[in-house]
């Protein structure tokens, strides 16, 4: 009985300790925060909501390992009737999925050492294709490093109407051959920046055959459950994409976008190569999660891991590959200083930040130096695709680094 309890306890007691959990509350002002500075967010909200923006939004303010600034604005939705938004608030991430979900699980088989951002992407996609140099004829190879930082040169996206006549709904093996064989190589690898949606589902069926596990099998067992998160995953209709409806996670799931029917998406992800080719499991998008577990996923982060990464690993995540060309601006699944800048406001150092947003209306942004992470949560395509967050980040960041007194 003696050894069953000790092989009891050796098993469960890792999990135990690696279950963070829910962040501890804390006030601005015993965080090194001024309260009155930082509540200035709130205006900017009221603004964006009464200007129809968005109908509502959630922002949390992490500082080291608490959260000091945790509140929702406006409704959850306006269609089809009126729902009151609150800190609870599941949300459809968008491309924040590549961040939480993609890249956390990926620096895990690097770390591993199951994968090399050296390696070449046809090695575990048999028939990827380089780049070829349309004057010379020479032939550069993709390799991973590539793929997380935006510099393979794939195109962005994919005509999905048009590749879904030719390949039917539900074909993420056909999409996996359509991306290695088909789609534009654009420049160079590793000299240029190009966001692409693409990079993140080759990294996706790249997991799935090192692991022999689906992405969200992958992140759900090795990522957000062993840091305690109760309301992130990838099916929050279906639980591991079954066809049972988990009713309590779909009442808080914020809507996005109203479809033909009128009616509008609710726990279905609202990309359209994530919900109609890959069936919610997907690199580039699929995520839903709320204020309070990003929280907890960006103090892992500064906090070296919380024991889903090394503190060295996400010393390398955080960091643009000194191999890439200046002007990619990325780092490994982050954006440093490339595409949108200005998602970190002016203040927060471009050196020490990372930061992603999402096409539904999310983004985080993480200042390493500080300690401080801003997390904005907001339906933009609800009802309607119209509004536009790009002022609301950078003033609600610049915000939140003018609150910092030490």
């Amino acid at each position: 009985m003696r050894k069953l309890m000790i092989l009891i306890a050796a098993v469960l007691l890792p999990l135990l300790l690696s279950a963070q959990g829910p962040l501890e509350t804390g006030t601005p002002e015993d965080n090194g925060m001024d309260g009155a500075k930082l509540s200035q967010v709130d205006r900017i909200f009221k603004e964006a909501i009464a200007e129809k923006a968005i109908p509502g939004a959630v922002i949390s303010v992490v500082r080291g390992d608490k959260i000091v600034y945790l509140k929702a604005y406006g409704n959850k939705s306006v269609v089809p009737s009126v729902k009151k938004m609150t800190t609870e608030t599941m949300f459809d991430l968008a491309s924040v999925s590549k961040c939480v979900g993609t890249t956390l699980s990926f620096m895990q088989l690097i770390e591993n050492g199951l994968v090399r951002l050296t390696d070449r992407v046809d090695m575990y996609i048999p028939g990827f294709k380089p780049w070829e140099d349309p004057e010379t004829g020479e032939k550069v190879d993709i390799i991973i490093r590539d793929l997380m930082t935006h510099s393979s040169g794939l195109d962005a996206y994919i005509g999905v109407d048009s590749y879904v006549a030719e390949f039917g709904e539900n074909t993420p093996d056909e999409l996996e051959t359509f991306i290695a064989t088909r789609v534009k190589r654009n420049f160079r690898p590793g000299t240029e920046c190009l966001y692409s949606c693409l990079n993140f589902i080759t990294l996706q069926r790249i997991l799935e055959r090192v692991t022999g596990e689906r992405l969200c099998d992958y992140a759900q067992s090795h990522v957000f459950d062993p840091l305690g998160l109760k309301h992130t995953c990838y099916f929050p209709l279906s639980p591991n994409g079954s066809k049972k409806t988990n009713k309590k996670l779909k009442e808080l799931c914020a809507p996005t976008e109203v479809q033909a029917d009128g009616k509008p998406l609710v726990g279905s992800v609202h990309d359209p190569i994530a919900r109609r080719i890959n069936s919610g499991n997907s690199g580039n998008a699929g995520v839903f999660s709320n204020a309070e577990d990003l929280s907890v996923i960006c103090a892992a982060i500064m906090n070296g891991g919380y024991g889903i990464l090394g503190p060295l690993t996400i010393d390398l995540m955080c960091k643009s590959p000194e191999q890439n060309d200046p002007i990619v601006g990325r780092a490994l699944g982050w954006d440093k200083d490339g595409m949108n800048p200005g998602t970190r406001g002016d203040i927060f150092d471009p050196e020490t930040s990372i930061w992603h947003t999402g096409y539904t209306g999310s983004s985080i942004v993480i200042d390493m130096k500080t300690q401080t992470a801003v997390i904005i949560l907001a339906n933009r395509v609800h009802p309607e695709d119209k509004g536009s967050l790009a002022s609301l980040r950078a003033k609600v960041a610049n915000i939140v680094a003018g609150a910092i007194v030490r």
